[in-house]
């Protein structure tokens, strides 16, 4: 089964993004970690989510765009 340049981009771009994010929060754990997370890294982490939503968004429109 073949897959169409289109999909294959899309996929990678896709998987990038999660890598990106899950490196971020590796680092945050890592960084504020321990025992438990300080309150610095749960605003770290909070603004690690709220980035991977806004940068899924943006990968959203940007393939949105591609095709349409």
């Amino acid at each position: 089964m073949e897959m169409e340049r289109e999909t294959v981009l899309e996929i990678a771009v896709s998987v990038g993004a999660v890598v990106v994010f899950v490196a971020i929060i590796v680092g945050i754990g890592v960084t504020y970690g321990g025992r438990g997370l300080s309150s610095q890294g749960g605003v770290a982490l909070l603004a690690a989510i709220a980035g991977f939503v806004l940068l899924m968004t943006g990968v959203g429109f940007f393939l949105a765009r591609r095709k349409g």
